[in-house]
């Protein structure tokens, strides 16, 4: 993949989750939402302060992630759905 995100964004691919409930109930497509978890696919290099200072990421490809349900935008990458979002919106690290 030929895409590098700036400053401080992150790409992030969603992980699904089951399409069980722990009772064994099948939820079907139209029920589903959206995961609200993903793995990172590359991170930009950071943000500046105003003296011009590279704030490093904290985190970096392959971790894996919490965002909020409404975080991010879906750009189509390589005919794959992904999310451009800020470190900012990341809730946590798994």
């Amino acid at each position: 993949m030929a895409f590098k995100p700036l400053h401080d964004r992150v790409l992030v691919r969603r992980i699904e989750s089951d399409a069980k409930t722990a009772g064994g109930l099948i939820i079907p497509d139209s029920a589903k939402e959206k995961p609200a978890e993903g793995e990172i696919v590359s991170v930009g290099e950071g943000a500046r302060k105003d003296s011009g200072e590279l704030i490093p990421m904290a985190v970096k490809a392959g971790d894996k992630v919490l965002f909020g349900k409404w975080s991010g935008t879906e750009v189509k990458i390589d005919g794959e759905e992904l999310l451009i979002m800020k470190e900012s919106d990341i809730l946590g690290i798994m």
